[in-house]
């Protein structure tokens, strides 16, 4: 390819003055778009404290939060005694039933004697008076008229009592806290720390506290986080234990069922063949019931308030659509040629979806009460007015030449839209209300939080206790299966609707 010579490409230039003024104007307005850009997210940067919000957030809570989603914790809490002796308690809601015995625990046991019961009670000492009490018995006066205390001698007992005297956790992995005579030994990550309690109050390590180990102040309690095994705190009368279990504990029975603990090859055999548990019904029938009603997942109430957040989306968005739809048609520039009624119907519609449908739940719910027709109220009136604005827009972008043909033919009025304007929007107007049909269903979720019912309130619920971080995860599991379902609904119906293959 030959080159041009410079006064060649000068000349070219000279001829053609409007195609470089056109690509020097791109090239700026390029520049320009990019430096806007640039601007823009770094006056977002200074505005938010993106930078300051990045540096001080505590991703090790994130990650904890997100560790509780798919495990669960067992926790056993060492009561200590000042003379050194210990008590186990796992809590009364332990995920190992109510008889906790986990081989990861070893305790040893001994008994003491323990003296229980006052010696003396006495009475306080009273100065003469000439008042009378009723309520109490006399003193006995002395000769010069004080009143001596009265002693009630109560002997004193003693009783055996079962006491732990060593305790020795192992959390996995080489992790584990051993407990003895007022001392506290843990092992993580191939370091040893040593903390001596007091059984009261205080908390004393063994020399410098490792990375895994923290404590705000000499004296009160260590926190010790072990990653993905859990963690501990030890204070001067207690060390509490968090173990941490990859998955979901009592899933399917909970403690209180008969059917708890036993595999499934059990299960399946006193469900078939097994002798009855409850003389009243079979066996099918109370494991079923025991599922049902499980107290830790509650998987009845949980797929009822799922069932009420489906219900509620295709409710509102039924209603919606079925109001937006004559509405629209007086709205359409071109299908109503009043403009005062255009604009009048076109501000009801901004009135009504410019109020988010969470405010419309709150006032709903105020009106209403909380429960689902708040919940329905919301999604109906936000609906209505996007429904409104997009079926208008759908109506004044159709085709004029096949509304006139039918027109020409002397058709009626109500003819003419339905057999020139109805075929062109229809598959429009059915596309549109199965997509925002699929969005009201996550939708209903957050209204739902704020007492407008289905299982919104009931993840809200869940979510600030702050320690039920797997049932969450269990509501939003259900929560995506629905909407892939619901997705896959939607699109196969616009897809038959508007033709696609």
């Amino acid at each position: 390819m030959n080159m041009l010579h410079p006064q060649e490409m000068e000349a070219i230039a000279a001829r053609h003055k409007n195609l470089l003024d056109k690509s020097n104007s791109k090239r700026r307005r390029l520049v320009l778009i990019w430096s806007g850009t640039c601007l823009y997210f770094a006056f977002c940067w200074w505005m938010f404290s993106i930078g300051d919000v990045l540096r001080n957030a505590n991703w090790s809570i994130a990650g904890t939060y997100l560790a509780d989603w798919v495990s669960y914790e067992v926790r056993p809490e060492l009561e200590i005694a000042p003379d050194g002796t210990m008590k186990i308690d796992y809590g009364r809601f332990s995920p190992l039933g109510n008889n906790p015995a986990p081989d990861w625990v070893e305790l040893k046991h001994e008994t003491v004697e323990r003296q229980v019961g006052a010696a003396t009670q006495a009475t306080a000492q009273s100065k003469p008076s000439s008042s009378i009490s009723f309520m109490a018995a006399p003193a006995t006066q002395n000769s010069v008229g004080a009143a001596t205390p009265t002693t009630a001698a109560q002997p004193s007992e003693t009783r055996p009592e079962d006491v732990i005297t060593t305790a020795s956790v192992s959390l996995g992995g080489g992790t584990s806290i051993a407990v003895a005579d007022r001392r506290v030994t843990v092992v993580h990550a191939g370091e040893v720390l040593a903390i001596t309690v007091d059984g009261k109050t205080q908390t004393r390590p063994e020399g410098t506290l490792p990375s895994w180990a923290t404590q705000k102040r000499l004296g009160e309690k260590i926190t010790l986080s072990f990653g993905t095994r859990g963690w501990a705190e030890v204070e001067g009368d207690e060390v509490s234990i968090r173990r941490r279990f990859f998955g979901w504990a009592n899933f399917i029975f909970d403690t209180n069922s008969p059917f708890f603990g036993k595999s499934a090859s059990e299960v399946f055999a006193l469900v078939t063949s097994g002798d009855r548990i409850d003389p009243s019904r079979s066996n099918l029938s109370l494991a079923w019931n025991n599922i049902l009603y499980n107290a830790e997942w509650q998987h009845l109430d949980v797929w009822t308030k799922l069932l009420q957040t489906i219900v509620m989306a295709f409710v509102g968005t039924l209603f919606a659509s079925l109001l937006a739809f004559p509405l629209c048609f007086l709205a359409a520039r071109n299908i109503t040629r009043h403009r005062v009624l255009n604009q009048v119907t076109k501000r009801f519609f901004d009135f009504l979806r410019s109020v988010d449908m969470l405010i419309w739940a709150l006032f709903f719910t105020r009106a209403f009460g909380p429960g689902p027709l708040a919940g329905i109220s919301a999604i109906f009136f936000t609906d209505t007015g996007t429904f409104g604005k997009l079926y208008s827009e759908a109506l004044e972008n159709i085709d004029e030449k096949q509304r006139e043909g039918v027109k020409s033919v002397g058709a009626s009025p109500l003819a003419v839209q339905r057999f020139g304007v109805l075929p062109q929007v229809l598959p429009v107007f059915a596309s549109q209300s199965l997509y925002f049909w699929e969005s009201n269903t996550r939708s209903a979720t957050i209204i739902g939080a704020v007492g407008a019912g289905g299982i919104g309130l009931k993840l809200w619920e869940a979510m600030r206790t702050n320690s039920d971080w797997e049932n969450v995860a269990y509501m939003v599991l259900l929560i995506l299966l629905v909407v892939f379902i619901f997705d896959g609904i939607s699109n196969a119906l616009r897809s038959r609707l508007m033709g696609a293959r």
